[in-house]
């Protein structure tokens, strides 16, 4: 009798354990088990052959998805301080736009080569914005103008920036002079190469101007105001498109200017300078340059913060800081004692996809090893009559090795139906 009772016992506790099992394995419709217990047959009985449809990355690899037509997408390539570091270049971003639309605010120093990493053909980087003139917001323009016009851009590189209080101080004195600086670099390249892409197209405005309209084409509004940095001259930039507005600070102090501008905007960037205690145990400065530079000629954390919770965007970014373990973590608790809302800290390699749904923050993984894009149009031959010949006495140092050449020369002019011959 008791072994009777006992079988009952256990009968009944099996089958309770088989009902609370099931129970927490279905998805309460009869007939249907849960995605757990799906999955796990998945598991026990792969595919045959691995599938070919990549899943949705976590990351961003150039090249790899295509804007939708109602799409922004934001590229950080520059993200640091005005001292070098490999890790970050100074301020540089780049914003594409679902009409095939591609524009450049600021070139810092370094970011040329981050541009670069993306891959895009030179011909759709030739629209750039500079805030101001500060090298670490300048300094690669040089290389994109040079390199990218060797690297394939045939049209002129467009630069739009703002006037100084005195002419010497305007964007058009320093980039006249800059092409002035490079005479020697430009004239070595003369009848060389496609000479389209050396040509410097400036397009200077008034610094002063409240909300102007500096660009407009393409259903692309782009306007500037003031901003409080240094000296007068300064600016910051929205771009208005398709619903969309994205706000680019440059380097300035909370001003009632972008406080009323950027309101509302889908994406603000606005400086964030390192906290001062790091300014003064890192970059060694004195306590009083300390508080002067970090807290009056830039934006300090909470600053930053501040200015954020008055225009509300719908992503916030701080940049102008080395972003490091022990550095990042002072600056997040320092904008969240005074903003609560979405927040990137932004560094190199960020990308932002901007929709009117939706906000995506992911890093970029890109190649190290690039080459340049092909070019979009056909190249132009150079007019070899425009090249500047070496003086007699630099020529008449020329060494012979016209015999190890000329096999070279011999396949090149088969494969290719020219008729090229040495100098």
């Amino acid at each position: 009798m008791i072994a009777i009772k006992r079988a009952l016992i256990a009968a009944s506790v099996t089958f309770m354990a088989i009902v609370i099992y099931l129970w927490g394995h279905t998805d309460g419709q009869e007939g249907r088990v849960s995605s757990l217990i799906g999955d796990s047959v998945a598991a026990e009985n792969p595919p045959k052959i691995s599938p070919v449809k990549a899943r949705d990355r976590d990351f961003y690899a150039p090249n790899s998805e295509d804007l939708g037509p109602d799409e922004m997408r934001l590229i950080a390539c520059g993200t640091g301080m005005p001292t070098a570091r490999p890790k970050q270049a100074a301020s540089c971003w780049l914003l594409e736009l679902g009409n095939g639309d591609k524009f450049l605010f600021d070139v810092g120093t370094g970011s040329n080569e981050r541009i670069a990493a993306f891959q895009i053909p030179y011909n759709f980087l030739d629209k750039v914005f500079l805030s101001h003139l500060h090298t670490d917001h300048f300094g690669d323009l040089d290389a994109l103008f040079v390199g990218g016009a060797l690297a394939g851009r045939q049209k002129p590189l467009r630069v739009w920036g703002p006037s100084g209080d005195t002419p010497e101080r305007g964007t058009k004195y320093a980039l006249d002079h800059l092409r002035k600086a490079l005479t020697w670099d430009l004239d070595g390249r003369k009848g060389l190469t496609d000479p389209r892409g050396y040509q410097l197209e400036v397009n200077e405005f008034d610094y002063k101007g409240m909300n102007q309209i500096v660009y407009q084409e393409n259903g692309v509004t782009i306007r500037s105001w003031p901003a409080i940095h240094s000296l007068d001259g300064p600016v910051s930039f929205s771009v208005e498109w398709n619903g969309l507005k994205f706000v680019f600070g440059g380097d300035t102090y909370p001003n009632q200017w972008y406080d009323e501008f950027a309101k509302d905007s889908d994406l603000a960037i606005h400086e964030c300078f390192i906290a001062v205690p790091d300014m003064i145990t890192k970059f060694k400065f004195t306590p009083e340059s300390a508080l002067a530079v970090g807290t009056q000629i830039h934006t300090a954390p909470e600053a930053f913060g501040k200015v954020m919770s008055r225009i509300k965007p719908r992503m916030a970014v701080a940049y102008h800081f080395f972003n490091d373990f022990d550095t990042s973590h002072a600056i997040y608790e320092r904008v969240r004692s005074t903003y609560d809302g979405p927040l990137s800290l932004a560094e190199d390699y960020m990308v932002w996809n901007i929709t009117k749904d939706d906000i995506r923050v992911r890093l970029a993984k890109v190649d190290e090893d690039v080459w340049p894009p092909p070019a979009t149009e056909q190249p132009q031959l150079p007019d070899p009559t425009t090249r500047i010949p070496y003086s007699d006495m630099i020529s008449g140092g020329r060494l012979d090795v016209k015999d190890v050449i000329q096999p070279t020369y011999d396949a090149i002019n088969k494969e290719y139906g020219i008729n090229e011959k040495q100098e």
